[in-house]
């Protein structure tokens, strides 16, 4: 499994609202900004978050970005879904119940269901305060 760019600007968009959620909503462009991340990039990312349920989104003067809920209560997992799809390291496990024709008699099954608890048990055990808490107390120049 590789993570694509989505899902680690995600993260980066995500924990920087995390650090900065106490001015409430944050534009873009300072997200951008502080992440040298392309702001074009980061509107692409955005309908995926927002349709997740991870940011709420403002329009207008005061607009901008925010958490839609407490850094503690997201996790990488749902993040990296939201953006990358499925995490199943092989298609039959992307759905629950397999229905895999062949899930019976398949002797590696067993390998990428570990796999696949493995990844998405670490996953969601990182919360995006985690990820705030390593950063420590920087003065916002910091780099994930």
């Amino acid at each position: 499994m590789k993570i694509s760019t989505k899902g680690r600007y995600a993260l980066r968009m995500l924990a920087d609202l995390a650090i900065h959620q106490d001015e409430g909503f944050v534009s873009l462009h300072d997200i951008a900004e502080r992440q040298s991340i392309s702001k074009k990039y980061l509107e692409q990312i955005v309908p995926m978050l927002t349709k997740a349920g991870i940011l709420r989104t403002n329009r207008g003067n005061k607009g901008g970005y925010m958490l839609a809920d407490k850094p503690e209560t997201l996790s990488v997992g749902d993040i990296l879904r939201a953006t990358e799809g499925s995490l199943a390291p092989v298609a039959c496990l992307e759905f629950e119940p397999n229905e895999c024709e062949r899930r019976d008699e398949c002797f590696t099954l067993y390998i990428w269901e570990g796999l696949y608890k493995t990844l998405t048990e670490y996953l969601d055990g990182i919360s995006l305060r985690d990820i705030v808490d390593r950063i420590g107390n920087n003065s916002g120049d910091y780099c994930i």
